[in-house]
């Protein structure tokens, strides 16, 4: 039984190196990322004042919202939905390995002795 729990948790390693470093996986886990941080960044969100501002504030405001939609947003949103799209993975690998160990454990003793 330890034997099988042993190679179910490094089966499930292996499958989350995989995810993080395989090659494959790499690129189309970017592209994946890519759509999603680009949809995110195409809503638009406006600030509405509560009173009307003069015009040089306005244009202060105005300004900033740009600067950071252009360059300061984008970067952190890529790094946000990467780290969400690998801990989906890792969390789908993990369902996995869980549902395998309790199949295990839910076979008859005498099934598992016969296996060996």
């Amino acid at each position: 039984m330890h034997q099988k729990f042993k190679e179910l948790i490094h089966q499930y390693k292996l499958d989350v190196f995989k995810v993080e470093h395989g090659h494959e996986d790499i690129d189309s886990l970017t592209n994946e990322c890519m759509d999603v941080a680009e949809d995110v960044l195409k809503q638009k969100y406006h600030y509405h004042f509560h009173k009307l501002p003069d015009a040089n504030r306005a244009e202060i405001i105005n300004m900033i919202n740009n600067y950071t939609r252009e360059a300061i947003l984008p970067p952190v949103v890529e790094r946000l939905v990467y780290r969400q799209v690998v801990l989906e993975k890792r969390y789908n690998a993990l369902s996995g390995m869980v549902e395998k160990m309790l199949e295990l454990l839910s076979r008859d003793p005498a099934e598992l002795s016969e296996a060996k």
